[in-house]
């Protein structure tokens, strides 16, 4: 099979796209959805594989900046879009998107690659560990109780059309992505996702609908939310889908987390992506009522791997060996001392005995600080070379805060 990969251009975006439809099943997509994918695709850091004058395969990297342990904000490539034409599977067409897509984001000086998987068994072969993990739930409200945290009482809230206070709102997310590993700072264009509202997606819910969070008449948080009224032979048992929902303060969080509660004629709220260590669980009078589970989020390939672990700090003073495997990327393969604490880093080559040995996989799993390497030595992924080093190295690379990824790309 002959391919080209090359760069896209801007007359060839509808077809591009049409392929990225497709080979997710061929349901177009709502017209704002599509407009916004369109508006936010940034055409040089985009490529597709021609077959002839088909486009069969598809991939784009959105110029993002994600939070990292120590509220260092690092430029990072958010690969988005990739597609493969069913008829192209098997060929080779995605590692060759792969293949360009590494290279270039290191040509461009980034250190770091994260997505979301459509299938989270895909991009482990081309380094891509999880390094954040979303918590959802279903919780019944007509018999979990909430207890809230003090000065709940002294916020106050109201109902606002969502894009009325869109900059109030961004304005209280931007003030919080500092402070937890994971976060992306949205970028011109981006608070638009936040509106998105087709009807097709709705499934019989509500437009969309907005409350703010006020103390002395400044916004402190805000919640985007549905209702989806149902009824049956005893009465109301309607459910309230969660869209977002921030807070700058315990007593914001805690208001708007009690109107969700109280909601009339409904008994249900559910929600989906908030991060693992979210404060409501504490909160709950019956947590087994509100049906926890979680699901994979982020998936973070460290490109450069020095200047990536440079790029974050440590909250215990480390100094450490790795002797790092990446077949796909090979300027990471080596050892690695990594010397640093809660002010800063280095990380440079090496000749001295490794204290670990792990994979770059490894090392995206536990970047972001929300997984154990110690667990990951646990599981035979992170071998000890050096007797405490795993524990050493857990302790260092973990995150006062999980790491959350708010929405998708």
């Amino acid at each position: 099979m002959t391919t080209d990969v090359r760069v896209l251009q801007q007359t060839e975006w509808n077809a591009w796209y049409d392929n990225l439809v497709l080979a997710f099943g061929g349901v177009p997509e709502p017209s704002d959805e599509r407009g916004l994918d369109n508006a936010l695709t940034e055409y040089d850091r985009s490529i597709g594989v021609w077959d002839g004058d088909r486009v069969v395969g598809t991939a784009s990297a959105f110029s993002f900046r994600v939070t990292v342990p120590g509220g260092a904000s690092v430029p990072a490539a958010g690969i988005t879009m990739v597609s493969v034409a069913a008829t192209h599977r098997r060929r080779g067409v995605l590692r060759s998107m792969m293949r360009r897509q590494l290279d270039d984001i290191r040509s461009w000086g980034e250190s770091l690659a994260v997505l979301t998987a459509s299938e989270p068994a895909i991009y482990g072969r081309f380094g891509y560990g999880v390094g954040t993990y979303q918590f959802n739930a279903e919780i019944d409200t007509s018999r979990v109780r909430l207890s809230v945290p003090p000065g709940t009482d002294d916020v106050h809230l109201r109902y606002a059309a969502p894009a009325d206070v869109l900059d109030a709102c961004e304005a209280v997310y931007a003030r919080l992505v500092p402070g937890r590993p994971g976060m992306l700072a949205r970028r011109p264009g981006w608070e638009q996702l936040g509106l998105l509202d087709p009807e097709s997606r709705r499934d019989g819910a509500s437009p969309l609908q907005c409350v703010v969070a006020e103390r002395d008449d400044e916004v402190v948080g805000y919640a985007r939310y549905r209702v989806k009224p149902e009824w049956d032979a005893s009465g109301p048992k309607g459910t309230v889908v969660l869209e977002e929902l921030e807070g700058l303060d315990p007593a914001a969080q805690g208001a708007l987390w009690r109107f969700l509660f109280e909601i009339d004629l409904t008994s249900t709220l559910r929600t989906r992506g908030r991060p693992v260590d979210d404060a409501w669980q504490h909160m709950v009078s019956d947590i087994r009522r509100c049906s926890p589970r979680l699901r994979d989020a982020l998936h973070v390939r460290l490109v450069e791997v020095g200047a990536a672990l440079e790029a974050r700090t440590y909250q215990t003073p480390v100094d450490l060996v790795f002797e790092v495997e990446d077949t796909f990327c090979p300027w990471n393969e080596g050892r690695w001392r990594l010397s640093g604490d809660a002010k800063g880093a280095s990380c440079v080559r090496t000749e001295d005995p490794a204290d670990l040995a792990l994979s770059v996989r490894e090392l995206g799993a536990a970047y972001l600080g929300g997984v154990s390497v110690a667990s990951l030595g646990a599981a035979g992924r992170v071998r000890e070379l050096r007797q405490g080093a795993l524990v050493e190295a857990s302790v260092a690379f973990s995150s006062a805060l999980a790491p959350w990824l708010p929405h998708g790309f």
